[in-house]
């Protein structure tokens, strides 16, 4: 098969059907289970500055652009950087078992996804250009290589004044060790997550953070220094994701962001320092998840950002509708809560009471930070390896961090928000494809606007009634699904976008089907109710549901809100020793 077919054939072998769930061991391994930290023996700590006290901007104003004035790149806007992004969150402890949570989520908390940094010279960090790899559990960077200061001028010639690098990896085998085949659609889901976490974490900053869309994966795997056969010895190896740059808001380049493959080279000539460390004993290989791994496998392309599309765009204002109302009993306690506080205390809810319910307009609200706008256009030139065209529009944050039009688009279970009637729903995230979806779908839907909900917000109710019952079953029967005040799958304008960029755009919708849920996780926590994302659900179910056939539209992603029932056997303890005691918030009773 060609690496299209490979790739459309590995989504549908790893679909899960009620006579036969995609291909996995069975059975949890312990014996085999995965180390949670990688670290590379060998390579110099460098320890970042605990942080106390809470600086941070309310949470609302980190997606207003211009809204928090940048700050300098230093050791301790680094360390806050990666504290809101992929560090430590708690540790819980049951018994004499302990393990440890993350700001960004990942399925079953296996976290395959693995951070880098690359910054120039930073006081009590190094003197000089470097390569770093982030070691959570420690809150501290491993020095990898170090750069020499033409090398770095080279590297970063076609970025904004004052950039730096952030890389993602996954680490494949830790999802597959439990997961088995369908593993390598949760990495992709993490990759995305992560991607999320970093860029509001930039935004808390006032920075901006896009995507180097043009690199092949082969030039992001060898800045990141994750190329190197030596260096994994024995250990397991990191499949490139992606590589992005991070820049004060206020820059605007004059030019398209560029980074050249023989500038890496020279950035990645060495000497390297640290040996990856083994994470598991023993493995079970899968066959399947390396060959879709290959041919997902991205080459290089034209960059589609320009200068225009990274300017500050003007973002509407929320309207009243769209806003978190003071009266509203779900939503006040929280309104003026630090993008740090909200940040932090994100969890994945385990489970939900089937009784918390919240307001239209706290619903509204969710979903119209979930629109990628404020305009979209669809035509050839806003999408990825447009050569020589602009970019048609400026995307809000987070989802300013590519330059491609909306994949992704909800179809949603609503179940207990006020004021709205219970019944299928879906958000077109791209309006310019409201039609061909209605073309798609079942041709009995209704597609009415409901009640009081904002005039540019794309959401339709499709039929009326109790699908709670349906929510739950098609995500293997998980309660969770339908005891929420609402769910949705994420489906993906699958085919078209395959044929139109070729296989390695696959990630790219678990990738932003995890953006769109990292924002759900954080407008969750805002609203004094929690959320979790689903990654085992029938897929041709779904598709039964709303009537869709083929590949033109697939489902990627499951994720449900509602109010959490916590597990009081758990102790919950502070990230790090100079962290806070932090507790679960108490999230409000139903109302």
């Amino acid at each position: 098969m060609d690496p299209l077919e490979t790739v459309i054939h590995y989504h549908d072998r790893t679909k899960h059907h009620p006579q036969r769930h995609a291909r996995s061991l069975g059975y949890m391994d312990w014996a085999t289970q995965p180390d949670p930290f990688r670290r590379y023996a060998g390579a110099p700590l460098v320890p970042l500055p605990p942080l106390i006290e809470d600086e941070t901007p309310p949470y609302d104003r980190i997606y207003e652009p211009g809204a928090v004035s940048p700050s300098d790149v230093s050791a301790r806007s680094l360390s806050r950087f990666l504290e809101c992004s992929l560090a430590i969150s708690a540790w819980k402890e049951y018994g004499d078992t302990r393990w440890a949570l993350r700001v960004n989520p990942s399925s079953g908390n296996l976290h395959p996804t693995e951070g880098y940094l690359i910054i120039d010279s930073v006081e009590d960090i190094g003197p000089q250009p470097a390569v770093y790899h982030y070691a959570p559990k420690e809150h501290g960077l491993e020095q990898r290589t170090k750069i020499e200061p033409g090398a770095w001028t080279s590297l970063t010639a076609g970025l904004p004044r004052g950039s730096f690098l952030v890389g993602l990896t996954s680490i494949l085998w830790r999802e597959t060790w439990k997961y088995g085949e369908r593993a390598f659609r949760y990495c992709q889901h993490d990759a995305g997550h992560a991607l999320g976490a970093l860029r509001l974490a930039a935004a808390m900053l006032g920075w901006r953070l896009v995507m180097l869309d043009h690199l092949a994966d082969s030039d992001v795997g060898r800045l990141l220094g994750v190329d190197r056969d030596v260096d994994f010895k024995n250990a397991e190896r990191e499949e490139p994701d992606l590589l992005a740059v991070v820049f004060p808001q206020t820059e605007s380049p004059s030019q398209p962001l560029a980074m050249t493959g023989d500038s890496i080279v020279r950035a990645a000539r060495g000497p390297w320092m640290g040996r990856a460390n083994r994470l598991s004993n023993d493995h079970v290989d899968w066959d399947v998840i390396d060959q879709v791994a290959d041919a997902a496998h991205k080459p290089t392309t034209s960059s589609a950002y320009r200068s225009h599309s990274i300017r500050a765009a003007t973002v509407r204002e929320r309207t009243e509708s769209t806003s978190r109302p003071d009266s509203d009993p779900s939503s006040s306690e929280s309104t003026d809560s630090t993008a740090h506080c909200i940040i932090r205390q994100r969890r994945s809810a385990v489970d939900f009471d089937a009784v918390t319910s919240i307001s239209r307009d706290v619903f509204f609200g969710i979903m119209d930070r979930v629109m990628p706008g404020p305009e979209s256009t669809a035509c050839d030139s806003d999408h990825p390896g447009a050569h020589g065209h602009t970019v048609a529009h400026a995307h809000r944050i987070p989802f300013d961090v590519w330059p491609w039009s909306a994949a992704i688009h909800l179809f949603m279970f609503v179940h207990r928000v006020r004021q709205l009637a219970p019944g299928l729903y879906m958000l077109v995230r791209d309006p310019a494809q409201t039609e061909r979806i209605k073309e798609a779908v079942r041709s009995d839907f209704t597609w009415t606007t409901p009640p009081n909900s904002p005039s540019e917000l794309p959401l339709y109710c499709l039929a009326e009634g109790d699908c709670r019952t349906a929510a739950a079953q098609l995500s293997l029967g998980q309660a969770i699904a339908g005891d929420s005040a609402f769910s949705l799958g994420m489906v993906a304008d699958f085919e078209s976008s395959l044929t139109k960029h070729g296989p390695w755009f696959y990630r790219r919708f678990f990738w932003e089907a995890g953006l769109v849920g990292q924002v759900l996780y954080l407008e969750a926590e805002a609203a004094g109710i929690r959320a979790t994302g689903i990654g085992a659900y029938y897929d041709d179910r779904v598709h039964d549901l709303f009537g869709l056939t083929g590949h033109g539209f697939q489902s990627m992603y499951h994720f449900t809100m509602g109010g959490p029932v916590d597990d009081t056997r758990l102790t919950t303890l502070p990230a790090y020793d100079w962290s806070p005691v932090v507790v679960d918030p108490p999230k409000r009773p139903a109302t």
